[in-house]
């Protein structure tokens, strides 16, 4: 749990941007995780013993990769919708349309400082809603293990948590956080809605059905 962090859960899934002060400037959306087989390369970098090293290096040679993707679907208060996400390489830009930008693809969840989006407030009365989601693009399995955490941190420090826990077996997507204006204030709302291979093939067009974005989807690659 990040230091000084709101977390949202459950029992208290709801939080005002506007009476934090958080009405301009840019949000940093961070999803961080750690993948099994980074988990337990640095176990086998701290066993100690012949058999522990042993053992821990037979783990790391067949734990498995997860690759996760963070996205965000956007529509707009003029009815426009768009998403970004690597899939399709469609990063976005912060001072620009769509306001909305990802700055890496973190492949393997190795990488310290995990991926990021960007959300440019000053551009807040364009947005009617923003879906935070993540999906396991490449490495199967699902969430489970994981650790998986996301957290949006303004410019002057404020930090809102989710945890993606109580995973389901086989859940492969997660609609995290959505944030849109509610009574006149910028609120985000804990989802953590889990969707699995039964919820449908094109995970994007399932996510954007649930949540009635209305968008139109085709393949893509990265």
């Amino acid at each position: 749990m990040a230091s000084g962090a709101v977390v949202l859960t459950k029992a208290s899934p709801v939080v005002s941007l506007d009476k934090h002060g958080v009405t301009s400037g840019l949000i940093r959306v961070n999803l961080n995780w750690t993948s099994p087989q980074a988990a337990a390369r640095r176990e086998a970098g701290e066993a100690r013993g012949l058999f522990q090293r042993v053992r821990a290096s037979l783990r790391a040679g067949t734990a498995k990769d997860v690759d996760l993707d963070l996205g965000c679907m956007i529509r707009f208060s003029d009815g426009g919708k768009t998403v970004v996400q690597a899939l399709g390489n469609s990063f976005g830009a912060v001072g620009h349309f769509p306001y909305v930008a990802l700055d890496a693809d973190d492949r393997t969840g190795a990488r310290a400082a995990g991926e990021n989006l960007v959300i440019n407030l000053d551009h807040q009365a364009e947005f009617s809603k923003l879906l935070l989601f993540v999906y396991i693009y490449g490495g199967g399995g699902d969430f489970r293990g994981l650790d998986a955490v996301v957290t949006l941190a303004s410019d002057r420090g404020d930090r809102f948590e989710v945890r993606l826990d109580d995973c389901p077996p086989h859940a492969h997507a997660c609609a995290i956080a959505l944030i849109k204006r509610r009574k006149g204030e910028l609120v985000v709302g804990r989802e953590v809605r889990w969707f699995t291979p039964q919820d449908g093939p094109g995970i994007q067009d399932t996510i954007s059905r649930a949540y009635r974005l209305g968008m139109t989807w085709t393949p893509g690659t990265k």
